[in-house]
């Protein structure tokens, strides 16, 4: 079988924060293969196990079923000792990091039950490194998913010999069938029946022993980390037709879905790996200017003075009448000049006022007895002054008669 195709870690950035880092250095040693087995490995020794190859002391036989071969990914030649071992780190509850066939378990989940505790000593030996009793055993493995890896992943793997138990930490190659728990951490491989842990990841020199296979990369392998909490479902990709299946958590896939809301990549998108030569996140794209919402329509330029009233777009408002004598010259533009105003010579220096009241002409003598414009008989004189009274025709200090009889208002 060989590896799985690549996903993007630009778009995985963009889906979960914190989800996937990179673990480079954590193991810079060469990549050295030494061929054999053993069931005794320490964290310097790593096996590499074939998704086929039950491996050193197996708990029960095999209980995988046939599935598809993942996608291949470039290996460095055969017997490059120089190739860099880098273990990238990522979380189980990751979309796409797991694959399966929609409506087809990859483990025989009531089999591997069966064969768990048909044997007491290996039953007690398996509940012990899952955590369980071993009367637990059948409802533990009921609880666990179905999948198959899709990358090369390390985990620690525990062999049964001599009713002991061995832990060893193992390369498992992509498409083997694998039982996870709600938090996606591989728990059982189901070609052996072997229990799982997380893996020990040395610091030094590290000794491949096993065969390698087409497409392993000793710079492109995983390590499975527990999710922050559990899921009641895992996203992972159909390895027949690269599509999306929802599958329920401890699920014997008879509830297997297309997600209602899918990830917002593709399924063969490569993102379990960084690669150097790509920027972490993609560089901001220029947003092209958005049109007008059909909602809010543009706004109508009105003209200023339009010809005729007819033509004016729709919303202008019909143009004022301006009032008799207000009329702008046709030069001005309707804007004051900022320069002071100056008079013209030949134009008069004073406006009348609109209070202000010209002088009458002078009528035209009329009949006596003729009525004038204003209703009032013509031919009588107006009074140059007050009609004197009779008497003396003497004023007083105040332009009165002094003989006027009018009493003082205070004459004692």
């Amino acid at each position: 079988m060989r590896s799985p195709r690549r996903f993007r870690c630009a778009a995985l950035a963009a889906l979960t924060a914190g989800a996937l880092f990179a673990v480079a250095g954590c193991d810079s040693a060469a990549d050295r293969t030494t061929k054999g087995t053993t069931g005794t490995a320490e964290a310097e020794d790593v096996l590499l196990q074939p998704l086929a190859e039950p491996g050193p002391g197996p708990f029960t036989k095999s209980t995988a079923r046939q599935t598809p071969s993942p996608t291949a990914t470039p290996s460095p030649q055969e017997g490059d000792g120089s190739a860099t071992r880098t273990v990238h780190r990522v979380s189980g509850v990751v979309p796409g990091l797991y694959g399966g066939v929609r409506s087809e378990a990859s483990c025989d989940v009531e089999q591997q039950a069966r064969l768990l505790t048909a044997d007491q000593d290996k039953a007690r030996a398996f509940a012990e490194k899952a955590g369980i009793e071993a009367v637990q055993i059948p409802g533990y493995l009921r609880s666990l998913t179905p999948v198959t890896l899709r990358a090369d992943t390390q985990v620690t793997n525990h062999g049964y010999s001599a009713n002991s138990v061995t832990a060893f930490q193992a390369v498992l190659q992509a498409g083997t069938a694998v039982l996870v728990d709600s938090k996606g951490l591989p728990r059982v491989r189901c070609a052996c029946g072997n229990p799982l842990e997380r893996p020990v990841i040395a610091k030094g020199q590290v000794t491949h022993r096993g065969e390698r296979w087409a497409g392993y990369d000793p710079a492109r392998i995983l390590a499975v980390d527990p999710g922050v909490k559990p899921l009641s479902s895992l996203i992972i990709v159909d390895t027949a037709d690269n599509t999306w299946i929802e599958r329920a958590v401890g699920d014997d896939v008879g509830r297997d879905r297309t997600p209602d809301d899918p990830p917002p990549f593709e399924p063969s998108v490569d993102l379990l790996f960084p690669s150097p030569a790509r920027p972490s996140e993609p560089a901001p794209t220029e947003s092209a200017p958005s049109a007008p919402s059909p909602a809010e329509p543009e706004g109508t330029e009105c003209p200023d003075s339009p010809g005729d009233p007819a033509e004016l777009p729709p919303g202008c408002p019909p143009p004022m009448e301006p009032d008799p004598g207000t009329e702008a010259p046709d030069d001005f533009d309707g804007m004051p000049s900022d320069e002071p105003w100056e008079m013209e010579e030949g134009e008069l220096g004073v406006v009348p006022e609109p209070t202000q009241v010209s002088p009458r002409e002078p009528r035209e003598p009329r009949e006596p007895g003729e009525l004038d414009e204003l209703g009032e008989l013509d031919g009588l004189e107006e009074p140059d002054g007050l009609e004197e009274p009779d008497g003396s025709g003497e004023l007083d200090e105040f332009g009165e008669p002094a003989d006027s009889g009018v009493p003082e208002p205070f004459a004692g």
